[in-house]
């Protein structure tokens, strides 16, 4: 039995040695694979705008409440609800005839005080060439001037009291203090509203408007380090602009001027609140539109920019091939931060001179060798063959 088994086992050996000896063979024939050729853009520094953006939301620049100023019955509505309204005009009336009562009341009262007055001037007009003659007393002249001082007050008083129902009556007619937009009504004839109390509507100055921005207070501090380390050139905060992108993604025609900055961090959102003023001529900013706010004026300076197709997301975030020295291939994480057209902001990971894969990366890997060619945008490219058929 040992010796069949032997029999079988040499004939195996033999076909196994043959192919192993063929595959030898075959594999030292096989020609070397080339080295892959990857298009590379060389990392230069450069200035370029810094123009963060946030959301914001509009507000009237004078939002006015309309209260009365007296109490009584409320006789007529006298405008047109959500329309435009100039300074001046006449938005309610309440019903002055109790008003007329009391001024007229009030012109009675001075009528009559001066009637006291003049009688107190004419008595003691007569009393004081009778002192000298002593056909009175002292005290009689005395008497005679506080007469006169009396009469005086009341009329100071009478006046002061039509003066306050002048004032009552001129307010029964409520008018505009501001041009604007105003709201619905709040309360309608027949109803008895109470002075300095019930709000009536409200108008809302839309020309200027306000934009209102929430800044996060991380974006706060790193910015103050830029600035500091010189890496963001501010020219100062009242000297920043705004731009603003509408909901629709339409760009507004006006630019806006950053004219407050709120001394502290509001604790509940730990964010700084800006107001930018943007002209709004036709309206098309309202009270409470959401808004995306550009703010421009800062240049950030030493910036990396790197076509957007170099730039690859990994598991642990954005990443791109650098070809180092050696002409291998190395990966680097970066943090790329904003879009500037068709290019990448790289805020950190990548240095002045480092060659960066464009084309190519499907080619290749960590620690593989590499022949680095410089990569010509297509746009480039295009333009280069047009030119001598133009000529």
């Amino acid at each position: 039995m040992m010796k069949q088994s032997l029999y079988i086992m040499a004939p195996l050996a033999g076909v196994f040695l043959a192919l192993a000896v063929g595959c030898k063979q075959e594999a030292g024939s096989m020609p070397a694979q080339p080295v892959p050729q990857v298009e590379v853009v060389t990392v230069a520094t450069q200035a370029v705008p810094d123009e963060p953006e946030f959301i914001g939301q509009a507000e009237a620049s004078r939002p006015v409440e309309i209260r009365p100023q007296v109490t009584g019955i409320l006789k007529a509505v006298l405008y047109r609800e959500g329309r435009d309204i100039k300074k001046g005009e006449p938005l309610y009336q309440i019903d002055p005839i109790p008003f007329q009562a009391a001024a007229a009341g009030a012109q009675a009262k001075i009528a009559q005080a001066e009637a006291r007055l003049v009688q107190a001037k004419q008595d003691l007009a007569r009393v004081k060439p009778l002192l000298v003659e002593q056909a009175v007393s002292q005290k009689d002249v005395d008497d005679a001037v506080a007469q006169d001082l009396a009469a005086r007050a009341l009329l100071q008083a009478a006046q002061a009291e039509l003066i306050k129902a002048q004032f009552d009556l001129d307010n029964t007619l409520i008018t505009a203090p501001i041009n604007g937009l105003i709201e619905r009504s709040r309360y309608y004839e027949g109803r008895l509203v109470s002075a300095q109390t019930d709000l009536l509507t409200v108008i809302h100055q839309v020309e200027p408007m306000y934009v209102v921005v929430s800044v996060p207070e991380t974006f706060i501090l790193k910015r103050r380090r830029d600035i500091e380390a010189k890496r963001i050139q501010h020219p100062g905060i009242y000297k920043l602009r705004g731009v603003l992108t509408l909901m629709d993604g339409t760009v507004y025609p006006h630019e806006g001027v950053l004219d407050l900055l709120e001394p502290g961090l509001r604790t509940e959102t730990g964010s700084r609140q800006t107001r930018m003023t943007f002209p709004n001529p036709k309206r098309t900013l309202l009270p409470g539109q959401f808004v995306k706010v550009r703010f421009t004026g800062d240049t950030k300076t030493d910036a990396v920019l790197i076509p957007q197709r170099a730039v690859l997301q990994g598991p642990q975030g954005p990443f791109v091939f650098v070809v180092n020295r050696d002409e291998q291939v190395e990966i680097r994480d970066v943090a790329a931060s904003d879009w500037k057209g068709d290019q990448w902001l790289i805020d950190r990971g990548l240095n002045a001179g480092d060659r960066v894969v464009v084309n190519g990366v499907m080619k290749i890997g960590p620690g593989a060798p590499v022949k680095a060619v410089p990569w010509v945008p297509a746009s480039a490219s295009r333009t280069e063959s047009v030119s001598p058929a133009a000529q």
